[in-house]
């Protein structure tokens, strides 16, 4: 699934590719990927606009547009990727099979080029005007003191509050595996009983694996990714990796270092 540094190389490529083009064309019929909206309805509302910019928060896109044009909020689901011409990010590609239907929305330009969305899964959002206010600062750019005062407080596990898009946007499951484990606390541990030297210290290394993953080309790049399953072993000391549900997601940890 996309997260901050994923949905960050999509963003980019957004902004690199994409900004200042006449669209003279939007395909969204798709009904799902583009609900609430009919079909005909965004491509009414965006016809000879042009993105003026590509902002982010979390794992929310959107870009405004032209005279006074609604904002074009994109979101990738579990497995979409944002294609404009030769240029692509989002999640990481598996395998180079790709079919025409998993294109699920596009604007062309009226230089031929495109943005497309490419989506297998069919679980991303296309929408005019994202309400982004509902998600918490952007887990990148978030300060320290209301990194604190949002992270560290009540009784939910540490973990479940980092997943948290209300709190924090942007981490997602492996994210946050990560970042723990850098930072040596317990996923199980309740958010409310870190000092605040561990919080300074999370913020510190929750910053240090984004900028790693948008660096190596995404978060499956983490040190202790590829050490997630069962039978595996802390790749810092060795022990084997504890296995938990943790904030209904899969967690695994290094018990003799985070327990």
């Amino acid at each position: 699934m996309p997260e901050l540094p994923e949905v960050e190389s999509a963003r980019q490529v957004i902004a690199d590719a994409a900004l200042g083009r006449t669209i003279a064309d939007v395909d969204d019929t798709d009904r799902y990927e583009c609900r609430p909206h009919e079909p005909g309805e965004i491509r009414e509302a965006l016809l000879g606009r042009t993105l003026l910019d590509a902002h982010r928060r979390g794992k929310s896109i959107w870009c405004p547009t032209s005279d006074g044009g609604p904002d074009l909020g994109i979101h990738l689901g579990m497995s979409g990727r944002i294609v404009v011409d030769a240029h692509e990010g989002g999640d990481r590609q598996r395998g180079p099979a790709r079919k025409e239907g998993w294109y699920r929305f596009s604007l062309t330009f009226d230089d031929g080029g495109r943005l497309r969305l490419l989506d297998k899964r069919r679980l991303g959002r296309v929408r005019l005007d994202p309400d982004v206010e509902a998600l918490g600062p952007d887990a990148g750019d978030i300060g320290r003191e209301e990194f604190r005062e949002r992270v560290g407080r009540g009784t939910a596990p540490l973990k479940a509050r980092l997943l948290d898009q209300a709190t924090l946007a942007g981490v997602g499951n492996l994210l946050a595996d990560q970042t723990l484990w850098q930072a040596r606390l317990d996923p199980r541990r309740p958010a409310g009983s870190l000092s605040t030297e561990e919080l300074d210290e999370l913020r510190r290394q929750l910053r240090q694996a984004i900028r790693h993953a948008i660096r190596h080309g995404g978060v499956h790049t983490g040190e202790v990714i590829g050490h997630r399953g069962r039978g595996e072993h802390c790749p810092r000391c060795g022990a084997e990796m504890a296995r938990a549900t943790v904030g209904g997601r899969t967690t695994y940890w290094c018990p003799a270092e985070q327990g």
